[in-house]
């Protein structure tokens, strides 16, 4: 790979897209949405905050902050409310031996998250979940990962107040410098699990896949470790105009994970990971054909960035793939339907694969001639 293909690709801001009327209802139809006790805006509420640092005294960016005592007991009240929800289908019988230790919130990135840290009193076990300002983008991101990777996902929106749980694994950025070379973890399996996670994140367009942005999550096996790899930040959903920035293998983050794949992975091995992966994509999307049709045509109807970053990645996608259908779209989400239709048309053509394209949208109905 040429050097300067691993320069840094910089991130500007973005704004948040609202949630619109299409994307609404879907969340409405699929169970996404519902009515919260408490809002993100309840939690801006705080009188006062101290920056939060971890074991080894380094400041994590994250502040604790703390409520005025009139608030608590309702805030925390229906925050474990939102965790049930979330874990137990709202069953209230979960929430007895639960409390709320502390509420954290984040100046840094996009987003300006709480992150809600809820424990068991019977036994200390702690989890995690986040409360967030709902962003088209980022919900798309979502349910996107949530239909198409091997990794479910819990998510709740109520009027500008995303939920989300927490994705436990380790971080991208710690993994390279901790864990790479560790002898218990697989090279092979590594080096696959980055390739399979390339071509999910190409294939959908989702962008700034750099080391802080996925987790690596390693399962004891009874023959080694097994490994995945999953995004945690969807804030970058079809945004940016760059082909590259969809591609992680180009971020001088992860350049170390870059080298170990190419010293373990000769290139015909790389396309059979690719195409395990494509067939793997295409499957899940024909088991959710209704839901994952609804979701991107919701998506070619949302505002999620600007034309002038929809016509140069639609360029970029031309070119790369020598299809000029890309050049011919006007909306991210139609960019997003094309690229995986793309990826079941290769799939079908090495399988031979006679069914329909299940990202293909269904022609609607002939009207009945009298």
């Amino acid at each position: 790979m040429p050097e300067d293909a691993l320069s840094i690709l910089q991130t500007a801001k973005k704004p948040a897209y609202p949630i619109n009327e299409p994307l609404r209802d879907y969340l409405v139809k699929f169970g996404r949405e519902a009515e919260l006790p408490v809002t993100y805006k309840d939690l801006t509420g705080f009188s006062e905050g101290a920056p939060l640092r971890d074991a080894a005294g380094r400041d994590t960016l994250w502040e604790s902050v703390i409520y005025p005592r009139e608030q608590m007991t309702t805030l925390h009240h229906g925050l474990k409310q939102i965790y049930a929800l979330m874990q137990a289908e709202g069953s209230v019988s979960v929430m007895d031996h639960l409390y709320v230790d502390r509420i954290d919130y984040c100046t840094f990135g996009n987003s300006h998250p709480f992150r809600i840290r809820i424990v068991n009193a019977y036994n200390d076990n702690f989890d995690h979940f986040y409360v967030k300002k709902a962003d088209a983008s980022r919900v798309y991101g979502l349910e996107l990962e949530h239909l198409l990777s091997p990794n479910r996902l819990h998510f709740l929106t109520s009027g500008n107040t995303l939920v989300e749980e927490h994705i436990a694994g380790i971080p991208g950025d710690i993994f390279i410098k901790r864990w790479l070379d560790d002898q218990n973890v697989s090279s092979v399996r590594l080096a696959k699990e980055l390739v399979k996670f390339n071509e999910r994140c190409f294939a959908r367009l989702l962008g700034d896949m750099r080391a802080y942005n996925f987790v690596v999550v390693l399962v004891p096996d009874f023959e080694g470790v097994q490994v995945r790899i999953r995004a945690m930040d969807f804030d970058q959903q079809s945004y940016n105009g760059r082909m590259r920035f969809y591609l992680p293998q180009f971020f001088k983050d992860n350049l170390a994970l870059v080298n170990y794949c190419q010293k373990r992975l000769n290139d015909q091995t790389a396309r059979q990971y690719q195409r395990e992966e494509q067939a793997l994509m295409f499957r899940r999307a024909e088991t959710g054909r209704v839901r994952i049709g609804a979701l991107l045509s919701a998506m070619e109807h949302s505002e999620i960035s600007t034309p002038e970053k929809i016509g140069q990645l639609g360029a970029e996608l031309a070119e790369h793939h020598q299809h000029a259908a890309f050049g011919q779209l006007h909306s991210m989400g139609a960019l997003v339907r094309e690229s995986l239709a793309l990826v079941a048309g290769k799939f079908a053509a090495h399988s031979g694969h006679t069914g329909p394209n299940p990202f293909v949208a269904e022609a609607p109905p002939n009207p009945i001639q009298r």
